[in-house]
Formats: C-alpha cells, sequence, structure tokens
C-alpha cells in the first residue's frame, strides 16, 4: 500500500495536448469516458481493469498493469501497476479527473484530468493534465515524455479505429 509523505513539497505539474483530426468531440469521448478501457488506447498497457464500482461513475477504481515508464531498468522483472480512482466526470464538458490510490511505481498523490475539446477544423483536441509529487528516480520531463507519448499513441488509436468504423460502414 502506498503511503503518502508528511513533508509538504512543491507538486510537479504538467500537460499534454493532441489532436484528432477529422472526428469530433462527441465520437472520441465515448472512447476515453470508458474508464475501464484504458488498455484499448494507452501503449504498453496490457492490463485495465474493473476493481470496485461501475465504469463512468465517481469512485469507480480501475487496476492498470504492464506498462513501461522511461525510468524502467533493462531487463526489469517487475510489473508496474496503479490503481486508479475516478473521481469527477462531466459528459457534457466531456472531462473527467482521477487519481492513482495504490502501486508500485511511487507516485503519490497523482491527480490528472482529462479533456476533449473541439477545434475549429473537424476535428478535437485531447489534454491531459496532471500533478504529482515528485517521483523518486524520475525527472519531471520523464513524466511528461511517458503521459505525452502516451497521448499521441492514444489519439492516434483512437483515430485508427474510427476510421476503421467509418470505412467499414459506408454505404
Amino acid at each position: 500500500m502506498m503511503e503518502a509523505s508528511t513533508e509538504q513539497v512543491e507538486k510537479w505539474k504538467g500537460k499534454a495536448k493532441t489532436e484528432v483530426l477529422g472526428f469530433k468531440v462527441e465520437q472520441v469521448w465515448p472512447l476515453l469516458e470508458d474508464f475501464f478501457g484504458l488498455d484499448k488506447w494507452f501503449p504498453t498497457l496490457s492490463t485495465c481493469l474493473a476493481v470496485e464500482g461501475i465504469s463512468g461513475r465517481p469512485g469507480c477504481v480501475r487496476f492498470c498493469a504492464g506498462f513501461k515508464t522511461p525510468v524502467d531498468e533493462q531487463g526489469k522483472q517487475t510489473i508496474n501497476w496503479t490503481k486508479q480512482k475516478l473521481l469527477s466526470i462531466d459528459p457534457t464538458l466531456h472531462t473527467f479527473s482521477y487519481s492513482i490510490i495504490d502501486g508500485n511505481v511511487g507516485f503519490y498523490s497523482y491527480i490528472s484530468t482529462l479533456k476533449v475539446t473541439p477545434k475549429e477544423d473537424q476535428g478535437c483536441e485531447i489534454e491531459w493534465l496532471y500533478e504529482v509529487e515528485p517521483v523518486q528516480g524520475w525527472r519531471p520531463e520523464d513524466l511528461d515524455l511517458f503521459i505525452g507519448s502516451g497521448l499521441q499513441v492514444m489519439a492516434q488509436r483512437i483515430q485508427g479505429a474510427l476510421e476503421t468504423m467509418q470505412e467499414a460502414v459506408k454505404t
């Protein structure tokens, strides 16, 4: 079980943004709001399972495992894992927030917010904001890289899935 430190520390804060071209918020949002389905989109995440609650309802918890981080040692045998709790969700504003409540990657007081917003051209933008206590063995730029590159791949996978569906249902 993770234990938060008692010292007040300046949290690392960051933000990543990416676009999903050719698809509207209303097409992208349902794929992201599936809180228990993150393994479909996030690279190197092999497992995302419901631990408690109903996906999309505040308080539900997911177990995520199998991901690699920028600071993993070569030949590492330990599987990275976290338990994440949905804090809030607003389907009208296409945003949700969650926290990491347990895990073995050293993330304490981690909170993230994901938001999907329209762009003037027919696409949309996904924004991922986060804050966390400094992580032992990491630099802030490691976390920026992890979240930023993960979000890029997520957007590519979502766009690819939507393109496949669009192509398949053409009449």
